[in-house]
């Protein structure tokens, strides 16, 4: 089983789980600030889930990446959003500053 890595936590998961899921049922968030209230719940529109992941996660797909070309993200932001992550293998996760977590 893949272990995500995130705020000082370590949660197992099923492989292929996709890790906004993964760290909401830990009871961990991957939104700062208001985003909280206002975030597309999962549908990779808002682009308030952006996390850096470092390990064994899916390829980015169409959605994600057109988002992640608006702003306040760029592609070159070395960031992807949480809710289109499948979780592959063990990854290490890191929520950035900003409302939509673009700086890392």
């Amino acid at each position: 089983m893949p272990t995500v890595y995130y705020q000082g936590e370590e949660i197992e998961c099923e492989e292929g789980a996709v890790l906004r899921d993964v760290l909401k049922e830990a009871g961990l968030s991957v939104y700062n600030g208001r985003s909280k209230q206002f975030n597309c719940r999962g549908t990779g529109s808002c682009g308030t889930c952006a996390v850096q992941v470092d390990g064994e996660v899916s390829e980015p797909g169409r959605k994600e990446k057109a988002r992640l070309w608006l702003p306040p993200h760029h592609p070159s932001h070395d960031v992807r959003l949480a809710c289109q992550i499948r979780v592959e293998g063990d990854v290490e996760v890191t929520k950035g500053r900003g409302l939509w977590g673009q700086h890392v």
